[in-house]
């Protein structure tokens, strides 16, 4: 049932002509989540209890949209998942970004059914896509500096999380950056290591750079992670629709964030913020998870050089 959820939710975003911001797409993208944010019993973000947390910057209108889900301890400060909702122009988006939406409200059962101590943003922002990526018009940038209520302990960011990584034999791999931000995620990395339908290959984000909504925790040294399944050919195409999604993936990356997150609400998480090596960990899981490649590239993985050449590689292969 969970996979057909996801399929449902995925198909009734991912519309041929996208989400793009200011498109009548977008509008009916925004009025499906409000539905399934109220349907799904979370809260309203704001003094008013709305979901909707619309912006204007030079003259265009943004709109995120935030629910919260209650937790036990309201002096706590709250944990953020989030995903961006807009697409790059006229194409379905059904990977970029309609995955990790579905991936984030099906998970609101279960969080729920933890009985957490911290309150959980449930963040869909707006204009993560060109030309507003990385100007203070993307919409978790806006968030972070105009809307938000209080400090963040721990943001969970997704964005193409909804396909196999087109290599052989590494279609369940799961690529995360952001253990580095706080030792206390390196635990949970290491703990939920074993999630069944994935394999993780953790590394750090300065290989990448801000590729998505993290930019802004990031920036001001909160605690994050950034889940991916790297870019794979229909990314930012007209190609990239519902069908060609693996959602068995997708349930355990779900069950992968929902571990996550029940381990960080009991977490300090209190630095030192990138401040600490995290090669050798990097280096178990990047052996367990390319241990094929490894040979044909003939490299042994002892170092931080090695991995270097190895993160190098996979990025020229496209990932």
């Amino acid at each position: 049932m969970s996979e057909e959820l996801m399929r449902r939710i995925v198909e009734s975003l991912a519309l041929p002509n996208g989400r793009p911001v200011g498109s009548a797409g977008h509008d009916r993208a925004r009025a499906y989540l409000l539905g399934q944010m109220e349907a799904a019993g979370l809260e309203g973000s704001d003094a008013d209890c709305r979901f909707e947390l619309p912006f204007r910057v030079g003259g265009q209108e943004f709109c995120n949209l935030i629910g919260r889900l209650p937790g036990r301890d309201p002096t706590q400060n709250p944990m953020l998942i989030g995903a961006h909702y807009d697409t790059h122009g006229e194409q379905p988006g059904a990977d970029d970004n309609a995955a990790a939406i579905a991936i984030a409200l099906t998970a609101i059962p279960q969080l729920r059914d933890l009985g957490l101590q911290r309150t959980i943003l449930i963040a869909f922002f707006d204009s993560e896509e060109m030309p507003w990526y990385l100007s203070p018009r993307m919409g978790s940038i806006h968030f972070y500096r105009e809307q938000r209520q209080e400090p963040i302990h721990f943001a969970l960011i997704m964005d193409l999380v909804g396909h196999d990584v087109p290599l052989p034999g590494l279609q369940d791999l799961l690529f995360l950056t952001g253990m580095e931000s706080d030792p206390g995620l390196e635990s949970i990395v290491k703990d939920n290591r074993k999630t069944q339908g994935i394999r993780l290959v953790p590394t750090l984000n300065s290989y990448i750079g801000d590729l998505s909504d993290h930019h802004a925790f990031r920036l001001d040294r909160r605690p994050y992670l950034f889940f991916s399944c790297g870019h794979w050919e229909h990314y930012h195409q007209t190609t990239d629709t519902p069908e060609k999604l693996n959602y068995s993936k997708m349930i355990s990356i779900r069950d992968f964030l929902i571990a996550t997150i029940r381990q960080a609400d009991a977490s300090p998480l209190d630095g030192p913020f990138e401040g600490y090596n995290t090669t050798p960990t990097e280096i178990e899981f990047m052996k367990e998870a390319f241990e094929p490649y490894l040979q044909e590239l003939g490299i042994q993985l002892t170092s931080r050089p090695e991995v270097d050449k190895l993160v190098q590689s996979l990025l020229s292969m496209g990932l």
